[in-house]
C-alpha cells in the first residue's frame, strides 16, 4: 500500500453513545485527522459526522475503499467487531476495536494473525492501564514501596444500564454483560500488574430474564437477558498473587 504523509486519517465505525466520547478526543489531536463515519443507521453517522466536522459519513465499505483513511476505529456492538476488525485489516487498515476484541479465544487470536500477515496493528480497549494511576501501583510494586503484594478486590457493581443507557439492549446480550462490557477494565489492570492468570474459578447468575429500558425514546420497553448479569471469580496469577472479582448488573 502507497505511504500516506501528513495526520493519520480515522474512520469511525459505529457511531452510537461511546462515539461521542471518541470523536471528542480524537479531533483534539493534531495528528489525527477523522475523515469518516459510518453506520448501519446512515442517519446516524451524517448526524455525528455534521456535529464534529467530519467531511464524510456513509457504509463501513465506503470507509474501508478510501485510501487516505489509515486506522479504523471499531465502535460497533461486540457481536460485531471480529467481522468488521477483518474487513479493515484485509483492505490493508490498521485497527483500534472497543472492548472486547472478539466474542472468543480463537476469534481473537484470528484477528491478531491476520494483522501480523497484513503488516497492519490492531488494538482493543481499554487503554485505561497506561493512565498514571496504574502506572504509579506499577511502579510502587516493582520497586517493593509497598511490599510483596499478596491478593486484589476488584468490584464493579451497579444497578444496570438500562437506568440510564437510551439503547441499552446489546449491553445484555452475547458479548456484553458486567463481564465483557466493565470486566475488562478490572481484568486488564490484575494483568498490567500482577501478570497472566493461570487457575479461574467463577459462578455467574441471571436475576432477570428481561430488562425495562429507563431512558430516552425507547423508555418503557421491555427486552431480553440473554447473559449473566452477575459474575464472581477467584483467579490464581502465574505470579502467586489471587485475586476476587466481582462484576455485577444485579447491585
Amino acid at each position: 500500500m502507497e505511504a500516506v504523509t501528513g495526520p493519520v486519517g480515522v474512520a469511525v465505525v459505529g457511531c452510537g453513545s461511546i462515539s461521542t466520547q471518541y470523536l471528542r478526543g480524537l479531533r483534539s489531536f493534531r495528528d489525527v485527522r477523522v475523515l469518516f463515519c459510518a453506520d448501519l443507521d446512515l442517519e446516524r453517522a451524517k448526524g455525528q459526522a455534521a456535529r464534529f466536522g467530519v467531511p464524510a459519513a456513509g457504509p463501513v465499505e465506503r470507509a474501508l475503499e478510501m485510501r487516505e483513511v489509515e486506522l479504523v476505529v471499531n465502535l460497533t456492538v461486540p457481536g460485531a467487531h471480529a467481522e468488521v476488525a477483518t474487513a479493515a485489516i484485509a483492505a490493508g487498515k490498521s485497527v483500534w476495536i472497543e472492548k472486547p476484541l472478539a466474542l472468543d479465544l480463537a476469534s481473537g487470536q484470528a484477528l491478531i494473525a491476520r494483522a501480523e500477515k497484513a503488516h497492519v496493528r490492531i488494538g482493543c480497549a481499554p487503554d485505561t492501564i497506561l493512565a498514571p494511576g496504574v502506572q504509579t501501583a506499577r511502579r510502587l510494586i516493582e520497586s517493593g514501596t509497598i511490599g510483596e503484594p499478596q491478593t486484589a478486590l476488584a468490584l464493579m457493581q451497579s444497578s444496570g444500564p438500562e437506568l440510564w443507557h437510551p439503547h441499552p439492549e446489546f449491553l445484555f446480550q452475547r458479548g456484553a454483560g458486567p463481564l465483557f462490557d466493565m470486566g475488562p477494565y478490572y481484568i486488564s489492570v490484575l494483568a498490567a500488574l500482577f501478570g497472566p492468570a493461570e487457575r479461574v474459578a467463577a459462578v455467574v447468575r441471571r436475576a432477570h430474564q428481561s430488562r425495562v429500558v429507563g431512558t430516552g425514546p425507547s423508555a418503557g420497553t421491555a427486552f431480553g437477558v440473554e447473559v449473566p448479569s452477575y459474575v464472581a471469580a477467584l483467579v490464581e496469577y502465574a505470579s502467586g498473587e489471587s485475586g476476587s472479582l466481582v462484576f455485577s448488573f444485579d447491585s
